[in-house]
């Protein structure tokens, strides 16, 4: 079965956030991470139906949906889990919210690395919680933890790490032996771990595969919360449908008690769109992985040639996070640099303050048209 990426479908003068931005402008959204590819032909089907059936009263999910997660975890990541720990969640942000709610006490601190998507350091924030981080460093062009840093800024009162894993924006894929030493850290310090995995079936690299923090064994499981979505994978953002896995049941409740009265019920839709993708979009998913692979390759090649910019190797994600080295009017300045150039890319100083302010983040999930198009233009001032 083919898939046609290529296919350019209009979404300006509609609805979509990451179009509307740029309105009556000529530049190329490459900013919010939503694609600009439809969603497997299996998901539409399964919606269609749905809305044949005409009532949409509340939801919630029915047995097979929930063995469909359970079967999906399993052949993806050999990571078994009780159906009991699954929360479902109407979005990933609303779950790193509930997090910083139901762990610890207002005042108390939550740690997380940087840069960072943004929403890590604005949910401590929303629940009356310090965030306290220590930066990755890039060695010899790859992005790293320094454990050093982390251990450092830790807290007496620091009671949740935030994971980004695989990483956004950097696009790395933790290996099993730094996800081992983020468990020990949390084991030393008895800190609970949320970990983001929102994009953990977008990985590129050839002979990488994603393994949950949870699975690393019953100690980390028993101290971690892992959110979820089809919603990247399968580019349903908006159908708004995510699910939390808390093996440990007192962990659960107070996640659960922490979502009363703030979190509605899961759009139906959202709960048939994730059935059908896990269990009939994999042919459809192997395809968009070569594909984005591909644009990745061509992003990378070109900034390469670029040497006022400056990007590591993205195993995952969709992706590119590019720091700005020149010319200095636009390494001082580069999202709106860019943007007059006809790209719209996101500011890199959302993802962690001043330190960040020379990078930007681009999406290069869309046809190869337009990125090449996009790349153009971003050769025309950063060459």
């Amino acid at each position: 079965m083919s898939f046609d990426f290529d296919r350019l479908i209009d979404r300006s003068g509609g609805d979509s956030v990451k179009w509307n931005r740029y309105a009556g402008r000529d530049v190329l959204p490459l900013w919010v991470a939503d694609m600009d590819f439809a969603a497997p032909p299996a998901v539409i089907e399964a919606l269609r139906r749905r809305v044949d059936h005409g009532v949409f009263g509340y939801a919630e999910p029915w047995p097979s949906l929930v063995e469909a997660v359970q079967e999906h975890l399993f052949e993806e990541y050999d990571w078994r889990i009780e159906a009991d720990a699954l929360v479902w969640l109407p979005g990933l942000v609303t779950g790193l919210n509930v997090a910083c709610r139901a762990v610890g006490e207002p005042g108390s601190a939550v740690f997380t690395s940087t840069p960072i998507y943004p929403p890590f350091l604005s949910a401590p924030r929303n629940d009356h919680r310090r965030t306290v981080t220590a930066p990755l460093e890039r060695v010899d062009g790859r992005w790293e933890w320094d454990f050093e840093a982390v251990e450092t800024a830790l807290t007496p009162d620091t009671k949740l790490f935030l994971l980004c894993h695989p990483h956004n924006p950097v696009g790395r894929v933790w290996r099993e032996d730094e996800l081992r030493e983020i468990a020990a850290i949390a084991e030393r310090h008895d800190l609970i771990v949320c970990s983001d995995e929102i994009h953990c079936g977008l990985v590129l690299e050839l002979g990488l595969r994603h393994m949950p923090f949870a699975a690393l064994g019953a100690e980390a499981a028993k101290r971690s919360i892992t959110l979820m979505a089809p919603s990247k994978t399968f580019n349903i953002p908006g159908l708004g449908c995510a699910f939390a896995v808390i093996p440990d049941a007192t962990l659960r409740r107070s996640f659960l008690a922490a979502m009363q009265g703030i979190v509605p019920h899961v759009n139906v839709l959202g709960l048939a769109a994730t059935e059908a993708a896990y269990r009939h979009g994999g042919a459809w998913h192997r395809a968009l992985i070569s594909y984005l692979r591909g644009n990745r390759d061509c992003v990378e090649a070109a900034v390469a040639k670029l040497p006022g910019l400056s990007l590591a190797h993205v195993e995952a994600t969709y992706l590119a996070w590019i720091e700005v080295r020149k010319p200095q009017e636009l390494r001082a300045h580069p999202a709106s640099g860019f943007a007059a150039a006809g790209v719209g890319l996101s500011q890199g100083r959302d993802f962690g303050g001043d330190a960040y302010r020379s990078f930007v983040r681009l999406n290069f999930a869309c046809p190869r048209a337009t990125l090449d198009a996009a790349l153009a233009r971003i050769a025309e001032v950063a060459g």
